[in-house]
């Protein structure tokens, strides 16, 4: 880990290896460590930033702006102050929408676009992130933080896991976020990005309407079969509105499938990498792209 300061607030990554760039956007209640499977291997061929996002991990979680747009620019000012001009950006959850906000806000500095189970391609969420957005949510969470459940619930991710059972890593990494929100600066900025992305109904941020200015950028889609979170059935409308890009289906995997099935993840994310040449944007180009739109 290490940490930068950035707008007078503390953002802390991970940053390993040398070669061409690779940003890993992790998801909500979760930090840099959910990419802790591939990161090293990633490592060995590129130059792997991993931050934590504002609001989450070991970052700064000062008042403020947790809309999508906000993570992109933060995602994107680390980069340049970190001595990097593009990159290709791997999104996990709300990582994924974060990626793609990045991709629209500055097109530029996107090579490559890989979205794992991501949120932002479809109305349906989980009941438990739509419940989390309902007005004095922010005042019971800290009750499910402390709670025996959060217990129960690593312990059945254990158990579940040894097993073998699909739903393992799902419900032990769910329960590692939700303990973060005892801690009363991480459950506001939780409840701030959530409202920002999530209501009561589902996910209300949906950028299947702007998929079309993807049409110039390698785009990788992966997702967990049996993702309790976020269906696959996102995954697969998206990559028929674009039939150029990449669908991955992980049977194996929920909602974790760079946890799931690492060396698989690993197999296909390197593969992808390596069969797509970097999209160069031009502002030109970008601005014909939204004319045809």
């Amino acid at each position: 880990m290490q940490e930068i300061n950035l707008h007078g607030h503390r953002i802390a990554y991970r940053e390993a290896g040398s070669g061409p760039v690779l940003v890993l956007i992790h998801g909500i209640t979760s930090d840099s460590s959910t990419w802790r499977r591939v990161l090293p291997y990633l490592a060995r061929r590129f130059t792997v930033i991993a931050p934590d996002l504002a609001g989450h991990g070991r970052s700064a979680k000062p008042k403020g702006d947790y809309s999508l747009g906000a993570h992109a620019s933060g995602v994107r000012d680390l980069l340049v102050a970190l001595g990097h001009d593009h990159a290709t950006f791997v999104g996990h959850s709300l990582g994924g929408g974060i990626a793609m906000q990045l991709s629209y806000q500055f097109p530029e500095r996107c090579e490559r676009l890989v979205l794992v189970d991501s949120g932002g391609l479809g109305r349906d969420v989980s009941a438990l992130l739509r419940a989390a957005t309902l007005p004095g949510s922010e005042f019971v969470l800290p009750l499910l933080a402390a709670s025996r459940l959060l217990d129960a619930g690593r312990f059945a991710g254990s158990v579940l896991g040894r097993l073998g059972l699909r739903a393992g890593t799902d419900i032990e990494e769910m329960a590692r976020g939700h303990a973060t929100l005892s801690d009363r600066e991480a459950r506001a900025a939780f409840v701030h990005t959530l409202r920002s992305v999530v209501e009561p109904g589902g996910q209300r941020v949906d950028a299947s309407n702007r998929l079309y200015l993807a049409k110039h950028l390698p785009l990788l889609l992966v997702w967990g079969e049996h993702d309790s979170l976020i269906p696959a059935s996102h995954g697969q409308a998206a990559h028929e509105q674009l039939p150029g890009s990449r669908l991955e289906l992980f049977a194996d995997s929920g909602h974790f499938p760079q946890l799931d099935e690492p060396e698989r993840f690993l197999d296909v994310l390197v593969d992808f990498i390596d069969s797509t040449e970097p999209a160069a944007m031009s502002p030109d180009g970008w601005r014909e792209l939204l004319k045809a739109g």
